[in-house]
């Protein structure tokens, strides 16, 4: 039996190189006196936090769609609904500290004229019940959804716009009020995590801390997974998905596994970017958002892992200068990325520094023989 194995010693040497700078080099950096030219300000650190969220939920799409060819256009369904709740859990922390000081109730139940607790919020005052919730929720739609999809075979171009309808749907739900999840404004307003405040600076560098270790977790769970056998399963569903079934695979079994894997991660992404945006609305289920997360991954590398998490800190880095210098160009350099992507180097970045790589390093044998023939 061959064993899995997810890297060489040089790519465990880059891969724990590369965790211990960025878990300990930002921290540090943040902590160093203000009046030091190497220090980081405080602002950055959720910053960079919230770019390790998006680049963990880039990997999630990427299992998917670079592995098993399953374009989701819904994957920011998964995504909002870890953070919804652990918004839930935000919000009963709260307590009396609210503005209507109730001890149960959020403000904007209160001010919609709620007498009661929904059921569903029950347990919410427990950070285990939240946890399990981050990852039950968006993992049991996941597996419904791709249960009765997959199982009716249903593929292509049709799959992509059934995941984007279903994000659709519950971007119109969460905006109703009687929803019991804040209507348009969402949750807001949380103070404490853990019993810690939320604006301090350890909060902020803890945040940062456990949002880099979920993504390296996160990379070697989808490596493990696209090095095993079931990974080979998943490259040839991808590139012949009814010759695979006519030799007796299951199919639908290991689409279904991998499309709820992918939702878990997508949904602690979530729960980890809620505390350091301080805020959960109905956007983040925006069909416009699952269309982005598409092109951070192309960006960086669709079916390469690395390339998608580099895709997603490039975008949403140029993301954040252009919105705060010029926002009226974002859009339109958004549109003009993907299309120079699409038709100029389809492989992405990592595609494109591979290449590159290959021109620069032609074997010894080669150069000899140009040697050679050369006048």
């Amino acid at each position: 039996m061959t064993k899995t194995r997810l890297f060489d010693r040089n790519g465990w040497i880059a891969f724990l190189g590369v965790g211990l700078i960025l878990i300990v080099g930002v921290p540090f950096l943040n902590i160093l006196p203000s009046d030091s030219p190497a220090h980081l300000a405080d602002y950055l650190v959720p910053l960079f936090g919230k770019y390790a969220c998006y680049a963990l939920l880039a990997l999630a799409l990427d299992l998917v769609w670079g592995y098993a060819g399953i374009l989701s256009l819904g994957h920011g369904a998964f995504f909002a609904l870890g953070g919804y709740a652990m918004g839930m859990y935000l919000m009963r922390q709260i307590g009396t500290r609210g503005v209507y000081q109730n001890p149960i109730l959020p403000d904007f139940m209160v001010f919609l004229n709620w007498k009661e607790l929904p059921w569903y919020w029950y347990g919410f005052d427990h950070f285990a019940f939240a946890a399990l919730m981050i990852v039950l929720v968006p993992g049991v739609l996941a597996f419904v959804f791709g249960w009765l999809a997959f199982r009716s075979r249903v593929t292509g171009v049709y799959l992509s716009i059934i995941t984007q309808a279903l994000t659709y749907a519950l971007w119109l739900a969460f905006f109703r009020n009687d929803m019991g999840f804040g209507g348009n404004n969402g949750m807001t307003d949380f103070k404490d995590l853990l019993g810690m405040p939320l604006q301090s600076g350890a909060m902020h560098r803890g945040l940062y801390i456990a949002s880099v270790i979920a993504l390296g977790l996160g990379f070697l769970v989808c490596r493990y997974v696209v090095t095993s056998k079931l990974g080979r399963l998943l490259l040839a569903v991808r590139d012949a998905q009814s010759r695979v079934r006519f030799l007796g695979y299951n199919v639908a079994h290991a689409q279904v596994f991998v499309f709820t894997l992918s939702a878990v991660l997508a949904g602690i992404a979530g729960a980890l970017y809620v505390p350091q945006v301080g805020i959960i609305n109905p956007s983040e289920f925006s069909p416009a958002n699952s269309i982005e997360i598409a092109i951070w991954v192309a960006v960086g590398g669709r079916g390469t892992l690395v390339g998608a998490a580099i895709g997603a800190v490039a975008i949403n880095f140029a993301k954040t200068y252009l919105t705060g210098s010029v926002p009226e160009a974002w859009l339109y350099f958004l549109g003009a990325i993907f299309i120079l992507v699409t038709l100029v180097f389809p492989k992405g970045i990592v595609g494109l520094a591979g290449e590159w790589r290959g021109v620069h390093r032609r074997p010894p044998a080669e150069n000899l023989a140009d040697e050679k023939v050369a006048p």
